[in-house]
């Protein structure tokens, strides 16, 4: 009788079991818990809005508080970071600072024209008996009264520098544009695969917490049978708490990891997000290594900002050796000189000025010294930077082909611990078997779920910095 009870228990638990591991590996699995089509919703642009104030902060707990959660897309995750990443809008502006500074080495280029004037009352020698208002009897004056103009017609090399220098910063700081843009999509795609694996994590601790409880339960029904000690009791208690636990930790680590990924996105205080997209692999790598370093030497911006910052250099040393040499200016100018009650005379002048100076303490070759090491710093950079791309190529390449062997046998993994926690139910349930082994099974059950998921994202992750590191997002 005792038997045929255990056996009936055994039957229902066995089903109740089965019916909790399926979500828990479907977790798992390449296909979307989320409709497609939901997936591709774009957001309500009025929740992601950022303050239009940059120096705004918060004076309340409820312009601090989570209002909303909003599952994103990596796709949507990248759109945002292109909109409101901050860094990318530093390195934006930075562009339009040397745009500027362009701007203003071409006006060198145009003649300049100004005026100077002088304004006053002449004062008279002896002291006056009395006070005469009358403005027309005072010595009101213009003195030095000028407006010029004036051309450099010859710099020697010094505008033209300055120019080439000006163009060479503004490629340069469009090149930081892009490298920012790859650096920031990198970290969104790194942050949002931090988020994906903290929230498989939770699932699978999820289903770690149900596993304990059939666990518990089996011991239960079977220690009414007199079939298990009280001491199985225990262990599944114990096993249940400590499930319990590891999901808590999770949730927390969800948490911050959804907090980071805001960041980045430079969304709202208010706004939480969560990752929409399911573990899965994303791409295929089909280059080899060696074309892969050929394509990271080839695309790399970072090569071509050091050439950049050489070119700079170049320019500033010849602008600096160009001061050794005269300058030939044009200039006009038409003066007025004298009083608003007396005879007013002007004149018109024109010529060519020239300027040199002969000896300056040895200031211009310490300029020009200065820029010719830093285009020696350029060099090494450059070759620094060479090196540094394909150690990044190498560890990525390499990377991702461990993780691609490892998914495979991280799969393996958790199918034979699905069948061990079966069988360790089963002998459990038939009185031949334990609930150590019975937990064994669940943590075991559990590390290859969660190693399953690594695999997958670090095998993304991988993915992702081979393709930084040849400049082909």
């Amino acid at each position: 009788m005792q038997f045929f009870r255990a056996f009936l228990i055994m039957s229902v638990s066995l089903a109740i079991n089965l019916s909790t591991f399926e979500p828990m590996f479907a977790q798992t699995e390449s296909t979307p818990s989320v409709d497609s089509n939901e997936q591709e919703k774009p957001l309500p642009p009025s929740i992601l809005e950022s303050s239009p104030n940059p120096l705004q902060l918060p004076t309340s707990p409820e312009e601090v508080k989570i209002q909303t959660i909003l599952p994103i897309t990596l796709q949507q995750a990248l759109e945002l970071a292109e909109s409101n990443n901050r860094e990318l809008q530093v390195a934006l502006l930075s562009l339009q600072r040397a745009q500027a500074f362009l701007r203003q080495a071409q006006a060198a280029q145009f003649p300049t024209l100004g005026t100077n004037a002088q304004l006053g009352v002449s004062a008279n020698q002896e002291a006056p008996t009395d006070i005469d208002l009358n403005i027309a009897n005072s010595p009101t004056g213009i003195t030095g009264g000028v407006v010029e103009a004036n051309y450099d017609l010859f710099t020697f090399g010094k505008r033209s520098a300055r120019i080439r220098s000006a163009q060479e910063q503004v490629r340069f700081s469009q090149l930081d544009v892009t490298r920012s843009r790859e650096l920031i999509r990198l970290d969104v795609i790194n942050a949002y695969y931090d988020l994906q694996e903290a929230g498989e994590q939770v699932n699978i601790n999820q289903s770690a917490v149900k596993n304990a409880q059939i666990s518990l339960f089996d011991a239960q029904a079977l220690e009414e049978g007199g079939l298990v000690a009280r001491f199985d009791i225990v262990r599944a208690r114990v096993q249940l708490a400590n499930a319990e636990q590891a999901l808590v930790q999770s949730q927390a680590e969800q948490d911050i990891a959804s907090d980071q990924l805001t960041r980045i996105l430079g969304l709202p205080e208010t706004v939480d997000i969560t990752a929409a997209d399911t573990a899965q692999i994303t791409a295929q790598w089909n280059q080899t290594l060696e074309e892969s370093l050929i394509s990271a030497f080839r695309n790399r911006v970072e090569l071509e900002q050091q050439l950049a910052q050489r070119n700079i250099s170049e320019q500033q040393r010849r602008a600096a050796l160009a001061d050794r040499r005269p300058t030939v200016s044009l200039f006009a100018n038409y003066g007025v000189v004298g009083e608003f009650n007396s005879r007013v005379k002007n004149g018109f002048a024109s010529g060519v000025r020239v300027g040199w100076n002969f000896f300056d303490g040895g200031a211009t070759a310490a300029r020009a010294a200065q820029e010719e090491a830093n285009i020696r710093i350029a060099e090494v950079r450059f070759a620094d930077t060479r090196s540094q791309i394909r150690l990044e190529v190498e560890r990525a390449f390499k990377t991702l082909t461990a993780n691609a062997k490892n998914i495979e046998t991280a799969t393996l993994g958790l199918q034979q611990a699905e069948n061990g926690l079966e069988l360790a139910r089963f002998r459990f349930r038939s009185g031949i078997g334990t609930q150590l082994e019975v937990s064994a099974a669940e943590n075991e059950l559990t590390r290859a779920a969660g190693n399953r998921v690594r695999a997958i994202l670090n095998y993304n992750r991988a993915l992702a910095a081979l393709q930084r590191a040849i400049s082909n997002f």
